[in-house]
């Protein structure tokens, strides 16, 4: 990607294609400085590397011209929607979110075998040590990720759909979703990932000064996951991103022009006249509530943008000065987003399983909904007319189905069939032998190939003896 300047005008990023390397020796092209960065946090299997280049002539043959187009003259042609310039990363970005789910789903799958295994502390005295995954606790370090990475998986074959919907219709010259598939897909990568890493660490913790033992494998899915966070978009300008996108389509909902399925609330919100939403505490209750407080920052949003605007402000500069609350709006959107998608995906899909599993999957997209309201506690304040009383009430409902989770938490994390080569982790296999399997990566410690390190009689030997 460059910036294509034509007839002295540049005409913004635009995509080519530069041979870096002889096709014989494999040197560098004249002109080319090419190399590679050095370690990273993780992911350092990738061979990632900085690039420069010195009065290098591209052809103009070399554009990518599928949207955009260089004519021989230097006429440049518009693409049909500057989005169309971002296609592949859009792609990616779906990916991202199925990715992340599955990474979730990993350390979830380590986490939850570990605390079947595990015994510590007594719940009633004169009982011996219960497993700790019975401590309440613990389940709720545990199980709010495994209905995060269900949840996530189901929004991202439904990002998959919607992508795959959009870009038959690009095919036949329809981009009216496109700059919507764009936002709903910036807004997940964003907060996908940031959730998925905070839930890493979370699980990590979880299995105390095991899961601190590289051997554990939880290091190396943390650096898979929070690379996420920066590559394909950093996630605030992602959320920024998105915001611009909301902030076009509120005022397209006051003017009453048609809105896309993924904003279609904010007809129902202007309509209300912006009143609290009354409280329901069932899932389709919590996903119009979460609904109402996106619509209720976003109209703030605008409202303090405009307001900037008239105190004198440039529209870029009011922008950056409500930057805090529009990054803050993306985020509520997605998660009301999230919160509906996985309720539709799962009555979905509940309909083609068992009476038990669809009980048991039911509790999950539960718990997620309630653990996403209670996280949004003061939004909900805020916004909707949920009460003290309302907020023990979610509480409880949390709670029972942290509890109704945990007879079937190690089928559940089964189903997700990841096999122990791929686990990696000696705290997650699946036959449970965890202690006789840290015992044997510890003995690959180069410490231990001997019973006196030579350093003794070559080191501390003298100096323990010497008189200092």
């Amino acid at each position: 990607m460059a910036q294509l300047f034509s007839k002295g005008q540049c005409h913004g990023i635009q995509p080519f294609i530069v041979q870096l390397r002889d096709e014989e020796s494999h040197m560098p092209m004249k002109g080319i400085v090419i190399g590679e960065i050095g370690n990273k946090l993780g992911m350092n299997g990738v061979n990632n590397g900085y690039l420069g280049f010195e009065k290098v002539r591209i052809p103009r043959k070399n554009m990518l011209m599928k949207n955009a187009k260089l004519l021989a003259d230097g006429t440049f042609v518009k693409p049909p929607s500057q989005a169309l310039t971002y296609g592949t990363m859009m792609f990616v970005r779906v990916i991202i979110v199925r990715d992340t789910a599955l990474h979730l789903a990993k350390v979830a799958t380590i986490a939850v075998r570990y605390s079947c295994v595990r015994r510590q502390s007594h719940i009633n005295p004169d009982q011996p040590e219960v497993q700790v995954i019975d401590h309440l606790t613990q389940q709720y370090k545990l199980f709010p990720s495994i209905a995060r990475s269900i949840v996530f998986k189901l929004t991202s074959d439904n990002l998959w759909e919607m992508y795959n919907q959009v870009t038959s219709e690009l095919d036949h010259g329809n981009l009216e979703r496109l700059p919507e598939l764009h936002a709903i897909a910036c807004c997940l990568k964003a907060v996908t990932t940031a959730d998925a890493a905070k839930s890493v660490e979370t699980l990590r913790m979880a299995c105390g000064g095991h899961g601190y033992m590289t051997c554990a494998n939880f290091y190396n899915t943390y650096g898979f996951v929070t690379a996420t966070c920066t590559y394909e978009g950093e996630n605030t300008v992602l959320l920024l991103q998105t915001a611009r996108y909301l902030i076009k389509v509120w005022n397209q909902a006051l003017k009453g022009q048609p809105l896309g399925p993924t904003v279609q609330y904010l007809n129902s919100f202007i309509q209300s006249r912006n009143n609290r939403h009354a409280w329901i505490d069932t899932v389709p209750g919590i996903v119009k509530a979460l609904q109402t407080v996106a619509a209720g920052k976003l109209r703030l949003a605008n409202e303090h943008v405009e307001q900037r605007k008239k105190a004198g402000y440039t529209h870029e500069e009011a922008v950056n000065l409500t930057s805090l609350e529009l990054a803050q709006t993306a985020e509520a959107h997605c998660r009301a987003f999230l919160v509906q998608s996985g309720h539709e995906m799962i009555e979905k899909l509940c309909q083609r399983v068992s009476p038990a599993l669809a009980k048991v999957m039911r509790t999950v997209g539960e718990l997620y909904a309630y653990n996403e309201a209670l996280d949004s506690i003061g939004n909900l304040v805020r916004f909707t007319t949920i009460s003290e009383s309302d907020i023990n009430r979610l509480q409880s409902k949390l709670e029972s189905a942290l509890l109704a989770i945990r007879p079937n938490a190690v089928s559940i994390v089964d189903g997700f069939a990841i096999p122990d080569m791929l686990l990696g982790s000696p705290l997650g296999a699946y036959d449970g032998n965890v202690y006789e399997r840290l015992y044997e990566e510890a003995q690959k410690s180069p410490l231990n190939k001997e019973p006196v390190n030579k350093s003794f009689q070559l080191y501390l030997k003298p100096f323990m003896r010497s008189s200092l």
